[in-house]
């Protein structure tokens, strides 16, 4: 029998539920909602601040024309980690410490359109606030700029309820760096191995970054280092002007009622990528035969009213206009990804290639795409100097270092956005439905239905672009927009015919290869039994090679292809 409660909540008036409404902060929005930052579990809470430290570091020096060398300690007992992360960059200056590891959405990078890694202005401060939260603990910064004779320190965490920094100490102090930040956390956090660890992202980072060093310094005390292999910097991409196909309606009555411009001819030219003189008239005289006409080059953008901007958004997407600038993405390089592959990775074959720039909702992207084939140690052939074939030797490596799959397995992904490795949500990105979308049987592997496809392999893809289009704030994958797909796809069919080549070559060596290891064989025996032949009288010798060529005529009918 269900019984009703005498003590029943009175309902509410609507002066009482307006008097409980109150303005959420977004740092104790994301403190409530720390999965979508990527702190999900200690796990990877962990591999996400290190993360975000490093990925600071390697905006800073490339920004400054340093050659980037990080160090990475971690230390993680009874489920508490620390993370150190220092790097050689050009510093922070004092008044700006506080603000960058103290306060959600707060940086530089959000309203330019060039590549970086950092997009959004959380993932420092957000790995702060997790130890924060965790621990209770706020962050501990070094940094010195070059030039000052002392450093400053400074202990920081984010006063949630206003997303403000809130300084709990601060001094100046010597430091044996010239110029670089340290910037040492503690949180709640758990050490693994595997493919979510700290290493294969650190590696991973090494391959896209063949400019970088880094020393990495595990919870055991073991030393990793990752060399460079090139001295040269990228190039700095050039920050450029939105493009007026990835203008949406909101934004451009937004853009227009925030314009200095005097006339809408100045606004179209000095507001937008790509248009010049010519492309506004046209857009504006497009526009005015769709408005009421009362629209003109001379208009005063602030005045335009609704409907006339509907018109001109209108007559903006039926505009030819010139593709976006490509200058404000720098992909890694065929050269130096290849340099990067071979360094840290051992396979029997490699190849990559880059696609031409291309754009998505106006925004300019570039996909790269490398496929590293077959692990040493397999039975390969190869043609030595004097041009005999042998077994190919099997080399050690380290099996937790290895990024390539095993025969038997789904070939391993190693996805990039802007050269930063994304290690989590494989399933739900571009990268990732462009490989399964691949028909890999056409080139010579096996692939179940709807997945990826079996081999010892690993494949490539680094998306680079002004504005890489996340699925999420903890930016692990990439919206599977029509045109990235595309993009993607026609890397991997690029590579993977040059893959599929290499397999024809290989399967006629291993061929060849057996054909002579039988002649090797049986020749012997063969010699042994013409001997014995030959000592027999005539019919006897007549009659047993006409056995012989009965049996090497069967033989061949045999091995003969049906029709």
């Amino acid at each position: 029998m269900h019984v009703v409660s005498d003590r029943q909540s009175p309902r509410a008036t609507a002066l009482e539920m307006a008097g409980r409404q109150r303005e959420i902060s977004v740092s104790e929005f994301f403190l409530k909602n720390r999965h979508l930052l990527g702190f999900d579990t200690p796990a990877k809470a962990l591999v996400t601040a290190v993360k975000e430290a490093v990925d600071n570091a390697l905006d800073a020096c490339e920004e400054a024309g340093i050659l980037p060398d990080i160090s990475v300690q971690v230390s993680d007992r009874y489920g508490k980690s620390r993370v150190i992360v220092e790097d050689n960059g050009p510093g922070i200056v004092e008044s700006q410490i506080a603000r960058i590891f103290g306060k959600l959405l707060y940086g530089s990078k959000f309203h330019k359109l060039s590549q970086s890694r950092g997009q959004q202005g959380m993932g420092i401060s957000a790995a702060g606030m997790y130890g924060q939260l965790t621990i209770g603990k706020p962050l501990h910064i070094i940094s010195r700029i070059k030039g000052d004779k002392l450093a400053s320190e400074m202990y920081v965490s984010i006063d949630t309820a206003r997303n403000q920094p809130d300084i709990h100490k601060k001094k100046r102090l010597k430091w044996d760096r010239p110029h670089g930040t340290r910037v040492e956390m503690e949180m709640e956090g758990h050490y693994q191995k595997g493919a979510h660890s700290i290493e294969v992202y650190l590696k991973q980072t090494a391959i896209a970054n063949p400019h970088l060093a880094i020393i990495y310094k595990d919870p055991h005390g073991e030393e990793l280092r990752f060399a460079r292999t090139t001295r040269k910097l990228p190039p700095r991409p050039v920050e450029i002007k939105p493009h007026p196909y990835g203008i949406e309606l909101g934004r451009l009555i937004q853009m227009l009622s925030n314009s200095k411009s005097r006339t809408l001819l100045r606004f179209l030219e000095d507001e937008f990528s790509r248009v010049g003189k010519k492309t506004a008239l046209n857009i504006i005289e497009l526009a005015r035969q769709h408005s009421d006409r009362k629209l003109s080059n001379r208009s005063y953008p602030k005045h335009i009213a609704h409907a006339q901007a509907t018109a001109l958004h209108k007559a903006i997407q039926k505009t030819r206009i010139l593709a976006p600038r490509t200058d404000c993405i720098v992909p890694i390089g065929e050269k130096q990804l290849l340099d990067g592959l071979h360094k840290e990775l051992e396979a029997d074959f490699f190849t990559v290639t880059t696609r031409p720039a291309a754009a998505y909702r106006g925004n300019p992207f570039q996909v790269e795409v490398a496929i590293a084939y077959g692990r040493p140690g397999g039975a390969g052939v190869e043609v030595d100097e004097s041009g005999h074939m042998r077994k190919k030797e099997a080399q050690e490596t380290r099996a937790s270092e290895h990024l390539i799959a095993q025969k038997d397995e789904p070939v391993h992904l190693l996805r990039f956005a802007n050269r930063v490795p994304l290690l989590y949500q494989q399933a739900s990105c571009a990268i990732t439905k462009a490989v399964i979308q691949t028909n890999w049987r056409g080139y010579g592997l096996h692939q179940p239905k709807g997945a990826l496809p079996i081999a010892p392999m690993a494949v490539l893809v680094h998306v680079a672009s002004v504005w890489v289009p996340y699925t999420s704030e903890s930016k692990e994958a990439i919206e599977p927009y029509p045109e990235i797909l595309r993009e993607i796809k026609l890397g991997l069919q690029e590579c993977a015919r040059k893959l599929a080549h290499y397999l024809h070559h290989e399967q006629q060596l291993h061929q060849e290869y057996d054909r002579r290891t039988y002649i090797e064989k049986y020749l012997p025996h063969i010699g042994v039994a013409l001997q014995d032949i030959l000592a027999l009288s005539n019919n006897e010798r007549d009659s047993t090679l006409k056995k012989l060529d009965d049996v090497l005529h069967e033989s061949r009918t045999m091995q003969r292809p049906a029709p």
